[in-house]
């Protein structure tokens, strides 16, 4: 036990990673994904404009 160490050991550095070359298949793919989140994106806001679709909740019979 040494007087110079204590407290935490920093970490190692991590290696970087090498940058992969994409496949078309990889681009088509992540072009597809951004258009779906697009249209759900547009989708979401048609639905919050109109409203709530059911005014219901517990329905009364017509008895008394």
């Amino acid at each position: 036990m040494s007087g110079r160490q204590g407290g935490k050991l920093k970490p190692l550095k991590a290696p970087k990673k090498d940058k992969k070359e994409e496949s078309e298949e990889d681009l088509a793919f992540k072009a597809k994904k951004k258009q779906e989140q697009e249209a759900l994106k547009a989708a979401r806001e048609k639905a919050m404009k109109s409203g709530p679709l059911v005014g219901g909740g517990i329905k009364k019979s017509g008895k008394k």
